[in-house]
């Protein structure tokens, strides 16, 4: 069956519950809030972003989501329109400002000279997308790993990106990152105050699940959240698999998402979940987002 349809002031209402639940609120975020969302892929890492970093807009903060996966899938799941969507040309690729910031331009023999560290405090301003009130999208492509060319000036730019997104105030930043681990192995993730961590419920996907919760605690990331999304029946696929990595999931925030087959439906915008009623699905969203401010 469809999504029920959900008015925005019931929506904003169950989202003010949970803000008054939690003490300071406001105080937290004057800092800003890291939040950076990893997984396999194919487990739905962008829609959870997507849908979170709506609900944290709609709750008055002001956010920034942030695009690392080079397939640039969250411009069409957070409900931009696909014309707009498809002529993005994400950080990686903006030539002109690589040059302007680094002093070198991609693919005209630079050699090993450019600008480290490149001044990008106007990265926002000038290449944030503004998707509605309070909500700003940031396209960034993705930061290669050493092994196949760091030394490059895109590559220089984008880590400047993110060291300086780490460093905004006032903001909750939420990254919605590329299939796999390699982000934190470059440690693009360092210094973000929350890791989400998305699974199926199958084994090869929970044991990238734990290749993730080790990594994001070597990198000092405080606060990990288990997400198992696409969730049939919680007690009878969960409890044997989660029995196999007790050990390291002892003491995280677990999580379960139901599968719902509208999900897959109506993508790629996640605004029909939005407006849904009641739905197992976006309660579940709505427990994450208040853990999030809560910590």
């Amino acid at each position: 069956m469809p999504f029920t349809r959900a008015s925005e002031e019931e929506r904003d209402s169950i989202v003010k519950e949970i803000l008054a639940e939690i003490p300071e609120v406001e105080k937290k975020t004057e800092l800003g809030i890291r939040i950076v969302v990893t997984g396999k892929g194919g487990v739905g890492k962008t829609v959870i972003c997507a849908v979170l970093s709506h609900l944290l807009a709609d709750a008055g903060f002001n956010v920034l989501a942030v695009d690392e996966d080079p397939q640039m899938n969250l411009p069409f799941a957070l409900g931009l329109p696909f014309e707009k969507a498809d002529e993005i040309v994400p950080l990686n690729k903006q030539i002109d400002y690589i040059e302007e910031k680094t002093g070198a331009r991609p693919g005209t023999g630079w050699g090993l000279f450019f600008k480290l560290n490149p001044d990008v405090s106007d990265v926002v301003e000038r290449f944030g997308i503004k998707v509605k009130e309070r909500l700003n999208l940031l396209v960034m492509g993705t930061v290669m790993q050493p092994s196949v060319g760091c030394a490059c000036p895109e590559n220089d730019l984008l880590q400047a990106v993110v060291n300086y997104i780490n460093l905004r105030k006032g903001e909750i930043i939420i990254m919605d990152t590329e299939a796999g681990l390699e982000h934190f192995g470059r440690a693009i993730a360092k210094g973000f105050h929350h890791a989400i961590i998305v699974s199926e419920p199958t084994f090869n996907s929970i044991y990238v699940m734990r290749q993730a919760v080790k990594l994001a605690r070597g990198l000092g990331i405080k606060n990990i959240h288990l997400v198992f999304n696409k969730v049939r029946d919680e007690k009878a696929e969960m409890e044997k698999l989660l029995l196999k990595f007790e050990d390291e999931f002892s003491g995280l925030p677990i999580y379960f998402l139901p599968y719902d087959e509208n999900i897959s439906r109506v993508e790629p915008s996640v605004q029909p979940i939005l407006a849904g009623k009641g739905t197992q699905f976006l309660d579940g969203l709505m427990q994450i987002l208040k853990n999030l401010l809560r910590d």
